[in-house]
């Protein structure tokens, strides 16, 4: 393949790359976007493959790398569960940090690639190492603790180390001055240079994402997203390659809005989620909170629930992480789909930080085959829950909390949330009252409204599913 060829593979890739993204944005066009996606980069793999800058004997190490990478992914992707999504976003993300990092140190030992460069292009260039390996090993271990995070091997309450921005700031003057070293030093000071700022930034990315609480995991993985994007980038100017440098770019720009409108949802600013402390992540209410939730908590049982269902016009269900755990989204379709053919309107209510990733709500309903049409975001049906019949919440806390709006000295306070209490009657599924991520107590559990049906979501919703089906309402 020719120069000119590969370079129009290339813009083709590129171009199916953001009709992908586009197709991603929406619900009904996802499977699309994701169609185009696996084209792009599959042209972009065989351009590469083909192309002038890889000779023969490069073939077979390539396709063995991609043979044993498909085979992997392959295993993970029939493997893992749909509630493990978010943790296997974020071991994605470590990938790709990992790659940047060993692509750099390559290109650094590399004495061919060295002797391509001299004066200005040298020094570009080691910036290109010296930027790219920093990104990505901060993607590196920061993606590997949330990892941890999400799948529960590490605790969700943020770690918060006294002077922990102190630190920081001295990891970063670390960092500039090892760089100068780097550019200014011979080849042997210049490795060594290079490992000390690898493993500040390694423990930067911890001491990062260990210092952030469990309730802003979904702007973390999507950080991490943009982080990765940036890596890629990086890796990119390193060996010189448009498409790398321009699908970089791409996914650390959507990545980056995607976190800036994610911590519009929860009213926080980007930079007080890096500092970290949000979300307590052990069920113990947070302290700051100056209006204590009153009142009588009453239960409900799942025959009073399933009647309550079939005496409504309008249901909202709202989903939670609580569902996901459960892996109860099936149940909750089956009862949709009855209640629906009943008469009942039911519509689904998603906050943008339900869950534990961004869109994982989402992900879930639409693996249950519960139809787009009925799926709205918390702007389009917030206003709704005034003629709502019955507001049905499972599995979800910080996100449908009242002490959001009513209480300025929250920890969460300011934040949107879905107003569930402003419907006839609200119904909470949950296993106990314990607080959510943000470790906020619900007053919303206290409302003379609200029911709570308390067990394992799955379970409960089987039982109402079993009472509907034999029922002749």
């Amino acid at each position: 393949m020719t120069e000119s060829l590969a370079t129009v593979s290339y813009i083709g890739a590129t171009i199916l790359f953001i009709l992908s993204l586009g197709g991603l944005s929406h619900q009904e066009t996802a499977r699309r976007g994701n169609l185009y996606g696996m084209i792009g980069m599959t042209v972009a793999v065989l351009a590469t493959l083909f192309g002038p800058r890889v000779g023969m004997a490069g073939i077979p190490w390539i396709v063995g790398a991609m043979v044993v990478g498909g085979a992997v992914g392959l295993v993970l992707a029939r493997k893992v569960q749909m509630t493990q999504m978010p943790e296997l976003v974020a071991f994605m993300h470590s990938m790709v940090g990992l790659a940047a990092v060993l692509v750099g140190y390559a290109q650094f030992v590399d004495p061919t690639a060295a002797a391509a460069f001299s004066g200005v292009e040298k020094t570009i260039h080691e910036v290109e190492i010296y930027v790219g390996i920093l990104i990505g090993a901060i993607t590196l271990s920061g993606s590997v603790v949330a990892f941890g995070k999400l799948s529960g091997k590490i605790g969700g309450s943020p770690l918060l180390l006294p002077a922990r921005h102190w630190i920081n700031l001295a990891g970063l003057i670390a960092v500039l001055y090892y760089g100068y070293v780097f550019i200014n030093a011979s080849h042997e000071q210049g490795l060594q240079a290079l490992i000390i700022m690898t493993v500040i930034a390694l423990l930067f990315g911890v001491h990062m994402v260990v210092a952030i609480g469990g309730a802003d995991m979904p702007v973390v993985v999507s950080m991490l997203n943009s982080y990765s994007g940036w890596a890629a980038s990086a890796t990119g100017f390193m060996l010189n390659n448009d498409l790398l440098i321009v699908t970089g770019a791409l996914v650390g720009s959507s990545g980056a809005i995607l976190s800036y409108i994610m911590c519009k949802a929860m009213n926080r600013g980007f930079i007080s989620v890096i500092a970290g402390g949000f979300g307590t992540g052990g069920g113990t209410p947070a302290a700051g909170g100056s209006v204590q939730p009153a009142g009588e908590v009453i239960s409900i049982s799942a025959q009073e629930t399933a009647q309550l269902l079939l005496e409504s016009k309008n249901v909202i269900i709202v989903p939670g992480y609580g569902m996901a755990v459960a892996q109860a989204q099936h149940t909750v379709f089956d009862i949709t789909k009855l209640l629906r053919e009943k008469g009942v309107s039911v519509r689904f209510a998603i906050h943008p930080v339900a869950g534990r990733m961004p869109g994982h709500m989402n992900v879930l309903l639409a693996e249950a085959k519960v139809p787009y049409d009925i799926v709205f975001e918390m702007d389009e049906i917030n206003e709704d829950f005034p003629q709502t019949d019955v507001a049905m919440v499972i599995g979800a806390n910080d996100i449908v909390t009242p002490s959001a709006l009513e209480d300025p000295n929250s920890p969460i306070a300011g934040m949107p949330v879905l107003e569930v209490w402003k419907a006839h009657t609200s119904i909470v599924m949950k296993r106990s009252m314990a607080s959510g991520y943000a470790g906020v107590d619900n007053p919303l559990f206290y409302k003379e409204n609200n029911r709570m049906l308390f067990g394992d979501a799955k379970k409960m919703l089987d039982e109402v599913l079993a009472i509907l089906l034999t029922s002749d309402h």
